[in-house]
């Protein structure tokens, strides 16, 4: 029988609907979910939910109902899990970090090692851009035993897309439990300015600005300053901190209308405000973790500068697929949880 899940729980997202399809892949359960993306202005599916759903599709051998940009409603009964070697276009500049984080923790639990390439929009609004997933989130996960390459070949910006994203991946059947409850010492600090077909005097005035504001503050990062290969424009701010026992990101995208200045006081805003908190990881980063974290073999725990509705909603669904309960401190920003794997 199928798990039914009402996609307007919680903050109401497409994050209902990819956490939902890799449980139902990895568990090999079928799964029905309503009210897709309810939550939201636009409600039903959009293309980059679409290419999540063809691709575990392919990689599970799935039967699928529903699967239609403006879908409500979707059926996904998985009947194998394969790996191997997969390409998949999304056609637009639908996130490759989101479909990238839907099929990867189940290609994780297959028999042989998997290449993944992914083309699309790379750094674009509402999703962890290719910096965040390669140096924030990959590096982490390594922690628990994941080894995952991630590369860019091409930047994809908002509205041409026509970036692509690669991956290689060697399956793990154990995960290490994770805590993360304090960060220490910032070692590194590192700040990235990238433009693709604009003057580069706009990524040198943000990385200007965001120097300065760093520098005010006595924090002395490592530059870059990259004229990205893209079909489009666009430009980007990505400042990763790097601590004794922690990691986060900030991540601030141009837009038109957007001063150079303002894009880079966007990421060093969140940047202060994370360094002011007693937090080990950023409050991106805690909400990606959580499904690892629930297929663990042990009790993980971290703490985070903020506890989200994306967070709470994520929790509230892998709780529907898996015999567990989060325990969630709204006042500490502490998150822990028994993975299936010691139960």
């Amino acid at each position: 029988m199928a798990l039914r899940i009402d996609g307007r729980h919680g903050e109401g997202g497409g994050q209902i609907l990819r956490t939902a399809l890799s449980l139902a892949s990895l568990l090999q359960r079928p799964v029905e979910i309503t009210h897709i993306r309810g939550g939201r202005k636009t409600p039903g599916l959009r293309p980059q939910h679409l290419m999540g759903i063809k691709a575990l599709s392919a990689i599970t051998a799935a039967m699928v109902e529903g699967g239609e940009v403006g879908s409500q409603r979707l059926y996904f009964e998985p009947r194998d899990l394969r790996s191997g070697d997969y390409t998949f276009d999304i056609g637009t500049a639908g996130s490759t970090g989101l479909v990238f984080q839907t099929i990867l923790p189940v290609l994780l639990r297959g028999k042989d090692p998997s290449k993944i390439k992914i083309i699309g929009g790379t750094h674009v609004a509402w999703s962890p851009c290719f910096h965040y997933l390669k140096e924030i989130l990959l590096p982490v996960l390594q922690v628990m035993g994941i080894t995952v390459t991630l590369e860019i070949e091409r930047w994809g910006w908002y509205p041409k897309g026509g970036g692509k994203i690669s991956a290689s991946l060697t399956p793990v059947q154990n995960l290490m439990p994770l805590e993360l409850l304090e960060r220490g010492k910032l070692c590194k600090l590192y700040l990235l300015s990238a433009l693709s077909n604009l003057p580069r005097k706009i990524g040198q005035r943000q990385m200007d600005q965001a120097f300065n504001r760093l520098r005010k503050k006595d924090y002395l990062p490592e530059t870059e300053l990259i004229q990205a290969p893209s079909p489009g424009q666009g430009t980007l701010v990505f400042i990763r901190s790097v601590f004794e026992k922690g990691l986060a990101g900030f991540t601030s995208l141009g837009e038109r209308g957007k001063p150079a200045e303002q894009v880079a006081n966007d990421a060093c805003n969140e940047f202060f405000k994370f360094i002011h908190t007693e937090a080990a990881i950023d409050a991106h980063l805690a909400d990606q973790l959580l499904l690892y974290m629930a297929l663990a073999n042990g009790k993980s725990t971290f703490i985070t500068n903020r506890i989200t509705s994306h967070l709470r909603t994520n929790a509230w669904l892998i709780e529907q697929f898996l015999p567990m309960k989060f325990d969630i401190d709204e006042t500490t920003g502490r998150v822990s949880v028994k993975g299936i794997d010691s139960t």
